[in-house]
């Protein structure tokens, strides 16, 4: 029996090194899409740089010349600029938002919890009666942007992907 007992005890540790191996390899997953976010935005800065010293030498040009028409058209396209750079951070710092964020699901915590309690012969009802549950929207973070604000920029990114 004592034997048995042993064998039992070792399958569960192997058991739960297993989950914590994957564990560990869901947040090294999470961490590697937040750096390949991290370089999808400093290549996308580099471009919006080049095209912005591009429109600075091309308004250099038109003081030279002081046509208006070609000033007040560069100074556009520069706001534009200007425009599609707030709409890549802002994209930018959402995906990284979302891609960092690791969730666990609570029903299947629970359900570990009730599985492991019952090969032991606990009595957990009683005690998770008491407990609190986390709140899940401090956990996965809260968003500030309205619906509206979110489809015009969805739109907007749509705009500058095409």
């Amino acid at each position: 029996c004592v034997g048995f007992v042993k064998q039992w005890y070792q399958r569960r540790v192997r058991a739960i090194r297993k989950r914590n191996e994957s564990l560990n390899f869901l947040r090294m997953a999470a961490r590697v899409d937040g750096v390949s976010s991290r370089v999808k935005s400093a290549l996308a800065m580099k471009q919006v740089t080049k095209d912005m010293g591009s429109v600075v030498k091309g308004l250099d040009k038109a003081m030279a010349s002081m046509d208006l028409e070609k000033v007040q058209k560069i100074m556009d396209k520069f706001e534009a600029q200007s425009e599609n750079l707030d709409v890549q951070s802002s994209a930018m710092d959402q995906s990284m938002g979302a891609s960092t964020t690791l969730t666990t699901p609570a029903d299947q915590v629970d359900a570990l919890i009730t599985q492991v309690a019952e090969e032991h012969g606990l009595e957990m009802g009683a005690l998770m009666a008491g407990a609190e549950s986390a709140p899940t929207g401090a956990i996965a973070g809260s968003s500030s942007v309205s619906n509206e604000q979110e489809d015009a920029l969805t739109r907007r990114l749509a705009q500058l992907r095409n």
